[in-house]
């Protein structure tokens, strides 16, 4: 595996994501923003915040299993939360959990989470950009 993921000594631990990730692998993949949008276009769980994180992972699952990759490769993850409160963040973590149990994700990279005004449209309250690192090898 090219990701090796740390907390260093003296530093805070966040059950969410690692703080450092050490990539040895020779090929990046960039996904674009990742809405919850179903494979028709259509937006999944409107209104709901943990429904529409949990899609996102999915639509990242598929994003970069089309690379080679898995989300054991991937190094940093940055959220986009559109009308973003600090009250949100339990159904955020909600999403996140499922997710994680849903789609068997062990691996914690390096996040940020980021409070915009609004996103592509009205409806979608999150998005994530996602970067991994995968041995050429396995690339497609």
């Amino acid at each position: 595996m090219p990701v090796s993921l740390i907390n260093p000594d003296g530093h805070v631990v966040v059950p969410d994501y690692h703080h450092v990730a050490v990539a040895t692998g020779g090929t990046q993949v960039h996904l674009a923003g990742q809405v919850a949008w179903d494979e028709n276009g259509a937006l999944v769980a409107p209104g709901d915040l943990a429904g529409q994180v949990v899609q996102v992972y999915r639509n990242v699952a598929k994003s970069l299993a089309a690379a080679g990759a898995t989300f054991a490769d991937v190094v940093r993850v940055t959220w986009y939360a559109a009308g973003w409160r600090r009250e949100r963040y339990d159904d955020f973590r909600a999403g996140v959990e499922q997710a994680m149990k849903e789609l068997d994700i062990t691996a914690t990279p390096p996040a940020a989470l980021i409070g915009v005004e609004i996103l592509f449209d009205p409806e979608i309250l999150v998005e994530a950009e996602v970067t991994a690192v995968v041995d050429r090898s396995r690339v497609s």
